[in-house]
């Protein structure tokens, strides 16, 4: 199949590379020259516009995005002018799922077809595949399946249509917030062992150990076992977490549906305190334990 890739920065050139390999024909877009030049290097086409990306591809077009949730607006208002009746759009980055129940229903108004593809996987999706959670019209999707297979770890495997129009980016959603807990969990078992002085710990041996056999074994825990062999100090990294924001929509829908996610907020509230250098809550702790029990107050 032929597909434009719209976004060529790296995992967008990932995607792109794996469906070369696989045998598709992928033409890129993006707005900047270098992303454009990498790609071409890779043997992905390179438009240097989204009309002359368009206009290369055979009907009915289908237009892959790997553009940041907040440009996905502006990149389809540019884009749907140039698309004709039948062409599908897939939105393979991390938007949210209301937002793409919106999309789709706009697009579908100019009988154009909007899938949204939740996508996991990062830098490793290029050798290894991607999960792929898929959401859009049973038709559409269909059409798309030798991409997905390509994509995917396996044509039978890592990937399906899991519903409707936002369902894709919903379940990705979802994901993410899985992901925010188990990795909190780990990081704060590893950082229980570590401090266990008196026994000496070798934190990579037992993130290898535990990789074979452990019920706690998963691919997080095998990034985190190489992690570890290359630097067991954690040297030069800053104890600054960033997120997504898919976290945050994940705790946003589990308030909104009644359901409890304790573990999954726990791990965001963790995420945001990790950016406090100077931290008044804390202070304003030190100084009621102070007030009523007459505790030690630490000077700056």
């Amino acid at each position: 199949m032929e597909l434009g890739m719209v976004g060529l920065g790296r995992m967008g050139a990932n995607m792109a590379e794996r469906l070369v390999r696989g045998g598709h024909t992928v033409v890129g877009f993006d707005p900047g020259a270098a992303a454009r030049e990498q790609a071409a290097a890779r043997g992905i086409g390179a438009a240097a516009s989204l009309a002359e990306l368009v206009a290369a591809l055979p009907a009915p077009r289908t237009l892959w995005l790997m553009v940041p949730a907040g440009a996905v607006d502006a990149t389809l208002a540019e884009l749907r002018p140039l698309l004709a009746a039948g062409d599908t759009v897939v939105d393979g980055g991390n938007s949210n799922y209301k937002d793409t129940v919106r999309r789709a229903g706009e697009l579908l108004a100019h009988d154009l077809h909007y899938v949204d593809s939740g996508t996991s996987g990062g830098v490793w999706g290029l050798q290894e595949g991607y999960s792929l959670m898929i959401g859009g019209e049973e038709a559409a999707v269909e059409r798309l399946r030798p991409i997905f297979e390509t994509l995917a770890p396996a044509a039978e495997r890592g990937w399906g249509r899991v519903g409707p129009s936002g369902a894709g980016h919903f379940t990705k959603m979802i994901h993410n917030g899985i992901e925010y807990g188990m990795m909190q969990a780990y990081a704060e078992g590893f950082a229980i062992l570590g401090r266990k002085a008196e026994f000496g710990l070798d934190l990579h041996q037992i993130a290898q150990i535990w990789r074979h056999g452990s019920v706690v074994r998963s691919w997080l825990l095998d990034l985190s076992a190489d992690a570890l062999g290359k630097n067991p100090d954690l040297q030069g990294i800053a104890p600054y977490v960033e997120d997504s924001g898919e976290g945050r929509w994940t705790v946003a829908e589990a308030i909104d549906l009644d359901v409890s996610a304790p573990v999954i907020t726990a791990s965001l509230m963790e995420r945001l305190r990790s950016r406090e250098k100077d931290s008044f809550a804390d202070k304003l702790l030190a100084a009621m334990r102070n007030e009523f029990g007459g505790h030690a107050i630490r000077k700056e």
